[in-house]
């Protein structure tokens, strides 16, 4: 099978000379295989957590996760103050937010960007200062603007005129000045190094340079609105510093003109910032991003003859991703065989699509690990899939695993920190599975797993004692 399987494999794949290995950079620092070849991470193996919480399950490693909010904190710091200004960090929300999370990364100096209602409510259950939240959307209601309003939310994030109109009639009734940006399309797409401008401007995101103009000219004439900058995101999962190069350098052509009718204090240049999901990918160092990215921005203010702005970023993804690791059981495996001789190993887990979305909405590749006892067959080509009655109901799309994995292994799918949880549904109705951290060999429950009688208690057609289990 070994031989046979290798036809099937992308060419980025490469056999494992140890098929039970993990690869640094896909997995949490304190990953490590135990005397007993079992995956312990953050101090707990991988048995107990199991053990204790059951499969499927996400794994989040809080020493990870501050480690890395740290790191943006502190490389924007120093590359902002080496070009004599100051960068804000704020964590982006929608990767995975919880109180739990919120916290984390607070304590350890970030910011946080919420995008709707339900994520502001979340950051503010976590006692986030509301001063020091953002709130972006393309849609946000009247109400969702009141309540941020009425909260004192940092800044607001206007994405069209509407909203500009919305958010000060808030302000209005609410009596205060809203401070707002701008968010503005600069027309680079880094996922594809694709940096023509007419060729992105065609989004639900964003105003054109054009339309910002007149959006600014607006938010300068309202009382109750305090325009604080400009903010712009250019996509997800970028290694490199070469989109936002050329996104800044736009952006502060428009940033320049504006300058003519007042200040514009502030340039949020977004996240998207990369991680690493399998063997072969190789983001940028985080101090080398900051430092780059810094002076970059540097190089366009003084070849334009302006201060430099304060900064702002939003990581989300690069914090959070690599920190969790999701656990699952193998149910079945099953060989198939194909025409032209090849074969692939199918190992069905018990969760799927409805716990990680990412496989089956756009081709997201991850890695794949036996987590419970080190695999002694040859590395097969496999396809990790899920329980879910849909044929792109896949995890991971290409592992070389140990061929004698089989019913009752463990397997670990590391880097599930990000758009995981926080994209999980209830598909074919299989309940979401808890959110465990762990640090200093403890583990504990972030967010509690669903039950059938959870899913059932939606069910309006189901009285409370026929939904009694």
């Amino acid at each position: 099978m070994h031989s046979s399987a290798v036809s099937l494999a992308p060419e980025w794949l490469v056999v494992p000379e140890d098929p039970n290995a993990l690869a640094p950079a896909v997995w949490p620092a304190s990953a490590h295989r135990d005397s007993g070849d079992v995956l312990s991470i953050g101090g707990v193996s991988a048995t107990d957590l199991i053990r204790d919480h059951g499969t499927p399950l996400l794994v989040l490693d809080e020493v990870e996760v501050r480690a890395r909010a740290r790191a943006f904190r502190s490389s924007f710091d120093a590359a902002a103050k080496a070009h004599g200004t100051t960068a804000s960090v704020y964590y982006a929300g929608k990767a995975f937010l919880s109180t739990a999370i919120a916290r984390w990364v607070t304590e350890e100096g970030l910011r946080v960007d919420v995008c709707t209602r339900g994520e502001l409510e979340v950051a503010l259950a976590a006692d986030v200062d509301p001063s020091r939240i953002g709130f972006h959307g393309n849609n946000k209601s009247v109400s969702e603007i009141e309540r941020a309003v009425q909260v004192g939310i940092g800044t607001i994030i206007v994405d069209s005129a509407i909203e500009i109109e919305r958010v000060a009639e808030a302000a209005s009734r609410t009596g205060v000045v809203q401070r707002v940006l701008v968010r503005v399309n600069s027309g680079v797409h880094a996922e594809t190094h694709d940096f023509l401008a007419t060729a992105h401007e065609d989004q639900k995101f964003g105003m054109t340079f054009a339309d910002a103009e007149t959006a600014v000219a607006r938010i300068r004439e309202l009382p109750g609105l305090e325009f604080l900058g400009l903010h712009c995101h250019i996509g997800s999962q970028i290694f490199g510093v070469a989109g936002f190069r050329e996104s800044a350098s736009r952006v502060l052509d428009l940033h320049h003109r504006l300058l003519a009718g007042g200040e514009v204090p502030l340039l949020n240049l977004g996240g998207g910032f990369g991680i690493a999901y399998t063997s072969v990918d190789d983001p940028t160092p985080i101090e080398q991003l900051a430092a780059e990215i810094v002076a970059a921005v540097a190089e366009g203010c003084a070849a334009r003859g302006m201060s430099m702005p304060q900064l702002a970023f939003e990581p989300g993804r690069a914090i959070v991703g690599t920190a969790g690791v999701t656990l699952y059981e193998v149910g079945t495996t099953k060989e198939v065989r194909l025409d032209s001789g090849a074969s692939r190993l199918y190992v069905s887990v018990d969760g799927g699509m409805s716990d990680n979305a990412r496989t089956a909405l756009y081709g997201a590749q991850y890695s794949a690990r036996i987590a419970s006892r080190a695999g002694t067959g040859v590395p097969v080509l496999a396809r990790v899939v899920g329980k879910h009655c849909e044929s792109g109901d896949i995890v991971v799309d290409h592992e070389y695993l140990p061929a004698d994995i089989g019913p009752g292994d463990l397997l670990a799918v590391p880097a599930t920190g990000a758009y995981c949880a926080s994209l999980s549904s209830n598909y074919n109705h299989v309940p979401r599975p808890p959110v465990v951290a762990v640090s200093d060999g403890r583990s504990r429950v972030i967010v509690r797993g669903e039950s059938i009688d959870d899913l059932l208690a939606r069910d309006a057609g189901i009285s409370a004692n026929e939904g009694a289990r």
